[in-house]
């Protein structure tokens, strides 16, 4: 792992496995979401959802090969674009050395009772930008 991302450990559960014994394609996101935490006190250090300032634009995600039960998962996360609204995270499932997802997902920093996009500030364009790189 190199400086420029942060990464999460997750143990993949029986129930999250399919009729083929792979993990589900439906559990990635869940994994992804709990890896951005980071971000998330970034942006909001305090959790406090009352005060939550962040919404998914979109999200893409490309699986390369099974992920399977008993064996633990790392998922790897950095800031692939930082825009002025909004930043682009990349993240990525690795199993025994493999890759087996990929993921993109744009998030934008959003003022829910204004319901519009708020510029990024420099101190949080600074610390996204401690997250930009590469992961391989």
């Amino acid at each position: 792992m190199n400086e420029s991302e942060f990464s999460l450990t997750i143990q993949p559960r029986f129930c999250e496995t399919d009729a083929l014994g792979h993990i589900n394609n439906t559990v990635f996101p869940v994994w992804f979401e709990a890896a951005r935490e980071p971000i998330f006190q970034i942006f909001n250090p305090t959790q406090d959802l009352s005060k939550w300032n962040l919404i998914i634009a979109g999200f893409n995600v490309n699986f390369n090969a099974p992920t399977y039960f008993a064996s633990d998962v790392i998922i790897k996360t950095w800031v692939s674009r930082i825009g002025n609204s909004s930043f682009e995270l990349t993240q990525s499932c690795w199993q025994n050395g493999k890759k087996t997802v990929e993921a993109q997902t744009s998030v934008v920093h959003y003022d829910y009772a204004a319901e519009k996009s708020v510029a990024l500030s420099e101190e949080i364009r600074e610390q996204l930008a401690t997250l930009t790189g590469v992961a391989g």
